[in-house]
């Protein structure tokens, strides 16, 4: 891409330009451009360039795209020192302070290297921090898959891999990104080994909490089959995961008695994990069940006769079940629920229904091929 230049002149000129204008900005730097060659100036430029980014001047976005648009033309191995040197300065400067310029000023550096460039992996992680700051991560591509293309073109080693994961997913938590958070979480958490596993505990335990946090989670089995969160069994953060994934509210209940200041340690809300629990436990009797008593109900759920006919409206909003109230019968007509967990079991039966639908279709098809041969 083309980057706005401060004036059209050669690079050496460009460089004096820049000393002098940062110098009557008061800055500690010599006029006259270093022998060392033009990294040198800007490795000089840089060091001295807060200056430009106290002053509200017109020609500060001018000034400092001038020093983006030489950094790009220096070869690839002494640009990253220099980059990494500039995207710090420019993440640090006054945090919360005209974000705009600094986003829109590392943007121009990113979008001008060549895509497959490593540092771009520096110049990225600061525009999230950045953007983190003044609730703009909108404004970043962070859809996983061109995430993921980032890490391979990149060449990330796994240490840079988890750093950037982990910063995409903060920036979206901040933003109330909740949905696309848990995704990049779990992309964290699946990338470590066994191996390295005991490394991610702190990641295992924040993407528990978040996912029992959020409102719009139900389904958490899956967080069980990552191997830093297998690392954290016998502990009490893994047993209330294990009660979300498939026990009842009864359990919920008995666990809290037991652990209340833990639960109360985690930021969770007692009554926002028994609205859940009950939820929960409702799809599980939906599953075994395609009737349930209004009294099954009120025993199980631990809710009053007159809270019942909320409870399911509640319940079918959230599309996780599908059912109706028979007020006269006074019980619950179960159409469809989701699964609570998805595992062998459950293949098995959705290989049998697969089966009695093809022979099915094959039984129409015969009937219909005997009323007319030609079909």
């Amino acid at each position: 891409m083309s980057v706005p230049a401060f004036i059209d002149i050669t690079e050496e000129d460009q460089a004096s330009e820049l000393r002098a204008y940062i110098k009557s900005k008061g800055a500690d730097i010599s006029e006259e451009n270093s022998e060392g060659g033009l990294h040198v100036d800007l490795a000089q430029i840089i060091e001295a360039c807060d200056v430009c980014l106290k002053d509200d001047d017109k020609d500060v976005e001018s000034v400092m795209n001038s020093i983006v648009s030489l950094l790009l033309i220096l070869e690839t191995e002494k640009q990253e020192a220099l980059i990494e040197s500039l995207c710090e300065k420019l993440v640090k400067f006054r945090e919360g302070e005209r974000p705009s310029l600094r986003m829109q000023l590392l943007s121009n550096l990113f979008h001008g290297m060549d895509e497959n460039t490593p540092v771009r992996y520096t110049v990225f992680c600061g525009l999230i921090k950045v953007a983190a700051t003044c609730n703009a991560i909108a404004f970043i591509p962070t859809d996983l898959d061109q995430v993921r293309k980032w890490i391979i073109d990149w060449n990330l080693n796994i240490e840079k891999k988890h750093t950037l994961l982990r910063l995409v997913y903060e920036a979206l938590v901040d933003c109330k990104k909740s949905e696309p958070a848990a995704k990049v979480m779990v992309e964290l958490l699946g990338s470590y080994t066994e191996d390295n596993a005991s490394q991610a505990r702190v990641d295992a335990h924040r993407c528990i909490v978040r996912a029992l946090k959020d409102t719009n989670t139900f389904l958490f089995d899956h967080l069980l089959t990552l191997k830093p969160v297998r690392f954290l069994e016998g502990e009490l953060i893994h047993d209330l995961l294990t009660i979300f994934v498939s026990a009842k509210l009864s359990a919920y209940v008995k666990f809290y008695q037991s652990n209340k200041d833990f639960i109360d340690s985690l930021g969770l809300s007692h009554e926002q994990n028994m609205s859940k629990m009950r939820l929960l436990t409702f799809m599980g009797m939906a599953v075994e069940f395609k009737e349930i008593s209004f009294d099954t109900m009120q025993q199980e759920l631990q809710i009053e006769a007159d809270d019942v006919e909320a409870f399911v409206i509640d319940a079918v909003r959230t599309k996780m079940v599908y059912c109706k109230i028979d007020q006269t019968q006074q019980k619950v007509i179960v159409s469809h629920s989701t699964h609570r967990t998805f595992g062998k079991q459950q293949w098995q039966q959705l290989s049998e229904s697969l089966s009695s639908w093809k022979a099915n279709l094959a039984a129409v098809k015969t009937s219909l091929q005997a009323l007319s041969p030609s079909a």
